[in-house]
This record gives C-alpha cells, structure tokens and sequence, in this order.
C-alpha cells in the first residue's frame, strides 16, 4: 500500500489546520490544561469547554470523546486520553496505542476523512518519543488499511525533537 499521499508529518501548530478532526491530548477530566490541550481549548473558544463539561463527566485513559469544532478551522475535536508514563510496567503502550486507534475508530463510525493528531502523551505526560512514534506507527498503517475512506492522516508536532523522530520512523512508508 502506498502511504506517502496518506500520511504527513509536520512541525506546525495543529489548531491552524484544516481538517475534519483534530485530536486534543485531554486529561482524564476533560478540563482542558496546558501545551496542546491548553492551545486547542483557546484557539475553539469556551463553547468547546461548555459542551465538554454538559456531555460528560470525563474520559478513560485509552479512549476519546468529541466536540464540535467551534472556532477552530476542524469539523470535530476528539478528544483522547493517552497514559502517564510510569517506566513502561503499567501497559502504558497498550494504552497508548488504544487512544489513537479509538480515534481513528471513531473517524470511520463518524464517516471523515481527515485528522491531525499531536503527539499525544509525549509531553507533560512523558511517553517516550521513540517509543510512542513506532506505536503511533504500526496502528495508523494498520487503520489506513483497515478504514479505506482515510484520506490524510496529519501528525503536528511541536518540538524539532518529534518532528525528527517521527521523520526517522515513517522513513521506510515515507520514501518509498
């Protein structure tokens, strides 16, 4: 399967892009926060934190709820909840790997075709990069093929750090 057309890597600020669906790294209590989530809830305005906070009383690590867009350029923002980690003994990978295949699960009930996803949990949460990239890596090249309607999966990334890394792992899907 040929890959270079589906998947992009970027260092940009995900809340500029225009997509169907831009995942926000959310906390367990949906109460917004700082990095990625903080940017995401300032650039949809308070709208996004009022339907948050009216639909449901949290999210489980592993999975994703969704709002609307609202000031931002995304139909929908999904918002998943990717594990702390804590040495790698605690199923953090699997968990990992839940979060963003429950996105892409919820891109195909919701018929889309487009999703930006952060690097979610490498931040303030302190998943590995490497090890999260070759996660990230091996479940969106088994969503693409699995979810055939998937046009173009976005990975915006912050740090020249994750930019570089996630470069490295999708090189051999990449440059082909």
């Amino acid at each position: 399967m040929d890959y270079v057309d589906k998947i992009k890597i970027i260092k940009v600020d995900i809340t500029k892009k225009q997509v169907d669906i831009i995942v926000n790294a959310a906390n367990k209590e949906l109460a917004g926060g700082g990095g990625v989530d903080g940017a995401i809830h300032r650039a949809a305005g308070p709208e996004m934190m009022d339907e948050l906070k009216e639909k449901y009383k949290g999210c489980s690590v592993g999975e994703a709820r969704k709002t609307k867009g609202y000031d931002l350029q995304a139909k929908l923002v999904y918002h998943a909840v990717g594990p702390i980690w804590r040495g790698g003994k605690n199923n953090e990978d699997e968990l990992l790997r839940y979060a963003y295949s429950y996105c892409y699960d919820l891109m195909y009930i919701d018929n889309f075709k487009t999703i930006a996803f952060p690097a979610i949990s490498c931040g303030v949460y302190n998943f590995p990069l490497q090890r999260a990239a070759k996660i990230v890596k091996e479940i969106t090249l088994e969503k693409i093929k699995e979810h055939k309607q998937i046009k173009k999966v976005i990975f915006c990334l912050f740090s020249d750090k994750a930019f570089e890394i996630y470069q490295k792992t999708f090189a051999d899907v990449l440059n082909n």
